[in-house]
């Protein structure tokens, strides 16, 4: 007979007593209750007589080792959650692992924080005072509730994860190395954040951005992707992942990836594929969004100058500018999604850019191969290594990309965003002026 206890269940299997007892010890202070096992085969007796809600599960096991032990247990008990550990892996073994079944993955040694969260994601709290709680705003949003021209107000929407892990292996853009991300769901007010192999927690904000001290009035920048960075670690290429988590509504994720994002084909469809495939779960919470009150703008508006402004509007929209050479010329696109579908008529777009100016970054170092089959490449005049998606499909891209840089405000936004010929550096610039004038105080 398999006993059940009115405490969850975490079972933790690993041949290394070290790991049993320090797990054993934070969890037990969570009130979960432990139950420990060093081997796959002990594993498997104890499930005979006990009730598991959860399983930390070791790669590295004597004997079967921890992903034949997980490809069992999915057949036995397929919707039990299963986290798999290991100190050896790299981006790589860990979404080979969500393949297989894993519900998440953690690195050793382990880092306490990162394994409290990822246990509340699979057993989050549930009882009613918890929830009461976490429908309040939190106290460190009450200034950015008074802005005069950004504020902070409650939506009309609740926040969302994903449902599972979804996963996606590729080619960095700027390395050419192959790489991985893992998309994992997170608790209510996370936000999206990016974690390194090794642990290190950088966010999907504007304050993390690698360029962060030279954006503000008066500091011409250009970044050619969106990359952020804390404590020496970089996350690279994020632009397109955090454009599909807005435009999908994910308020709140956490974000396995080495280095740099994988990159397609250049564009988001990657993402709103595995984001729709993992499935999005509505959480117990109104998200808050920016209300924007008067105009920010980012430069002049000329035609024939580049800037980019938000303004008040009742909903949310991009109308976007571009004039370049041949074969692009003068283009330009409205998106509202009350009457566009994101996924279609965006998210695959896909980057551009002329032969000349990939030639020239490839040899100073500055691009890898990622970029040949992830450009649409145009060189005297004409598109020479694909067929167009749509015909104003570059337009539609710099929508993208804002899209993706807006995002890094860490909320939705309610306002009229007006672009022309706009570059991440000037995206950028914007965000930062929105994220300046939420906290400031009305004159």
């Amino acid at each position: 007979m398999i006993r059940q206890s009115p405490s969850p269940t975490i079972f933790v299997v690993d041949d290394q007593e070290s790991i049993l007892t320090a797990v054993k010890s934070v969890l037990g202070d969570e009130s979960y209750r432990i139950l420990t096992f060093s081997s796959a085969e002990a594993l498997e007796e104890g499930l005979r007589s006990e009730k598991a809600d959860l399983i930390l599960l070791d790669i590295w096991l004597p004997g079967i080792d921890g992903v034949e032990a997980l490809k069992k247990l999915k057949t036995e008990f397929p919707d039990l959650p299963v986290i798999l550990m290991s100190g050896h892996a790299g981006i790589d073994i860990a979404v080979k692992a969500m393949k297989a079944g894993a519900s998440d993955f953690l690195e050793k040694p382990l880092n306490l924080d990162i394994l409290l969260e990822k246990v509340a994601v699979h057993l989050p709290v549930t009882d009613s005072a918890a929830r009461a709680t976490r429908r309040s705003v939190p106290e460190h949003l009450a200034s950015l509730m008074k802005g005069e021209a950004a504020r902070l107000a409650p939506s009309s929407e609740p926040q969302r994860t994903v449902s599972k892990n979804a996963v996606l292996n590729g080619v960095g853009l700027l390395s050419g190395r192959p790489t991985g991300v893992i998309i994992s769901p997170a608790p209510v007010d996370t936000g999206i954040i990016f974690r390194t192999l090794d642990g290190v927690a950088i966010p999907g904000h504007i304050t993390a951005l690698d360029n962060f001290d030279r954006l503000g009035e008066g500091k011409a920048f250009t970044a050619n992707s969106t990359v952020l960075s804390k404590g020496g670690r970089r996350i690279r290429t994020v632009e397109h992942l955090l454009a599909a988590l807005n435009m999908m509504g994910i308020t709140n994720a956490s974000i396995k990836v080495d280095e740099e994002i994988p990159n397609i084909d250049g564009s988001a469809a990657d993402f709103c594929r595995i984001i729709a495939a993992a499935g999005i779960e509505v959480q117990d919470k109104t998200r808050l969004d920016i209300v924007i009150h008067k105009k920010i703008i980012i430069g002049n508006e000329d035609q024939a100058e580049k800037y980019v402004y938000v303004e008040p509007f009742d909903g949310f929209e991009v109308v976007m500018r571009v004039d370049y050479p041949a074969p692009i010329l003068e283009q330009t696109f409205r998106f509202s999604p009350g009457e566009h579908s994101f996924e279609t008529d965006i998210a695959t777009a896909r980057s551009f850019n002329t032969f000349e100016n990939i030639d020239i970054a490839q040899q100073r170092g500055m691009a890898g191969s990622g970029y040949l089959n992830s450009h649409i490449i145009i060189h005297d005049g004409k598109v020479i290594n694909t067929k167009l998606n749509f015909p104003d499909e570059f337009v539609r891209h710099k929508i993208l990309d804002l899209l993706g840089d807006l995002y890094l405000l860490g909320y939705g936004l309610r306002g009229r965003v007006v672009g022309n010929m706009t570059s991440h550096g000037l995206n950028q610039s914007l965000a930062l002026k929105i994220h300046e004038a939420l906290s400031r105080e009305p004159s």
